[in-house]
């Protein structure tokens, strides 16, 4: 396994001697975290969008989100190996450029337009998000204080969310409101001249994106982040004479039954995330235009953002797997709510597993991470590779296409089932080390 964040850095030094304060590093890298949040879910407005304008069935617009999360797969081990080469911050300027060419390509393909180039495009400027996700993850899981790395960990997840809450209404906005499909009513039938002008309305917001991605890489560029000392870049290779079978890591249930809580956990969400449009425009549910549809996904992605400043609070005095069994418990309910109700229920118990998620990744992360020592950095590659679940969202396509969109949801709620099961006895440590957490000095 390659190492997660390593680079060359200077010789170790007490945190207390280096005098290094985190605070600026923490605060530039949730700029970070807000920004791949922001972007990931501007497709939940664009996918309604590019259904009608390629006419394109459940499966095919999922299997658009599913090309996003396969480079989840993809580029997590050529990333970490880049960060070995280049270094953290380089690395993380290289992956804000990939995402900036990737949405100047989305210009590209809206130009066209082409449903091929927008799955090329897309692939491109995820690869660029899993570089940061494999960089920026676990140096926030171990920088600082071992002991407040779950609180950590969910307090930067909601800056996250708040660009996951913010990207609705800009896409709504300047995708949907600007484009024929988004302003009429979901049964209306585009004429070809309608589709290439509802094509072009994708320009202008990823132009925008594009821009601030550029003016971000920059100001990482010339930002002096901390560095990982060179003991914590040689605790990541412990372990690595091992065959792949006899490996420390698979030693550790938390992080062998976190890895697919990960992968089960990235369906539901975005299944839930990518066909809400869809979902709460039809006449039955909420009877919404996808513009309209699309101002309530900022309640789902808002609710997120607000669990997960409190479970931040709230792990503070009571065990983190228990507050996880408790959410998962509530994200089962309200999800057999979706499937089996109609009318504005269905739609507000969709919303509700917002809040019921929230917690869910930062927590599971840090809990499969727990007790793993010096193999912490790689056993956080796995779990950044297992976003790649999220790829899976295709079959609940396929299930909205030959059983019912309503009753594809059942997926959702057997994901939430195993999240259940890994927070009330997967995710109990076995053969756990002694915790580490890095140290810095100026870069």
């Amino acid at each position: 396994m390659p190492s997660i964040g390593s680079t060359a850095a200077a010789p170790a030094q007490d945190h207390a001697e280096s005098g290094v304060r985190y605070g600026p590093a923490l605060t530039l890298l949730a700029s970070l975290f807000f920004m791949w949040g922001f972007i990931t879910v501007i497709n939940n407005t664009l996918l309604p969008h590019l259904r009608s304008v390629f006419e394109l069935n459940y499966t095919q617009t999922t299997l658009i989100e599913s090309t996003w999360f396969i480079a989840y797969f993809v580029a997590s081990i050529p990333s970490a190996k880049l960060i070995e080469w280049v270094g953290y911050q380089k690395s993380l300027v290289i992956g804000l450029l990939i995402m900036a060419a990737g949405s100047l390509g989305m210009m590209l393909a809206a130009s066209i337009p082409s449903y091929g180039v927008t799955l090329a495009m897309l692939f491109t400027i995820a690869c660029g998000i899993t570089l940061l996700q494999v960089a920026a993850n676990p140096y926030v899981a171990v920088v600082g204080k071992p002991e407040t790395a779950s609180s950590r960990l969910n307090l930067v997840q909601a800056l996250n969310s708040a660009g996951t809450m913010l990207a609705p209404l800009f896409g709504a906005y300047l995708i949907l409101g600007r484009s024929k499909s988004g302003t009429a009513s979901a049964d209306t039938v585009l004429t070809q001249a309608e589709r290439i002008a509802d094509a072009h309305s994708v320009i202008l917001p990823y132009g925008i994106v594009a821009v601030t991605l550029v003016i971000l890489a920059v100001v990482i560029g010339r930002f002096p982040l901390p560095a990982m000392t060179s003991s914590v870049s040689r605790q990541s290779v412990v372990g690595q004479k091992h065959g792949f079978w006899k490996h420390p890591l698979w030693q550790h249930r938390n992080l062998v039954l976190g890895v697919p809580a990960i992968f089960i956990y990235l369906i539901a969400e975005i299944g839930v995330a990518n066909l809400f449009v869809n979902f709460v425009s039809r006449p039955d549910i909420a009877n919404l235009t996808h513009e309209q549809a699309g101002n309530y996904l900022t309640f789902l992605w808002g609710g997120m953002m607000v669990g997960r400043f409190v479970g931040s609070a709230v792990m503070q005095r009571f065990d983190a797997a228990k507050v996880l069994a408790l959410f998962s418990v509530g994200a089962f309910l309200v999800m057999m709510v979706t499937v089996f109700a109609h009318g504005p229920l269905a739609m507000w118990s969709l919303i509700l597993v917002g809040l019921c998620h929230s917690i869910m990744f930062p927590t599971i992360f840090t809990l499969g991470i727990k007790g793993l020592g010096p193999l912490t950095e790689e056993a956080s590659g796995l779990l950044v590779m297992a976003i790649a679940g999220g790829a899976l969202v295709v079959v609940q396509g396929w299930i909205a296409d030959n059983y019912g969109l309503q009753n594809s949801f059942l997926l959702t709620a057997l994901c939430e089932l195993y999240v259940l099961f890994y927070a009330l006895w997967g995710s109990k440590p076995t053969h756990a080390l002694p915790d580490q957490h890095a140290q810095g000095e100026q870069a």
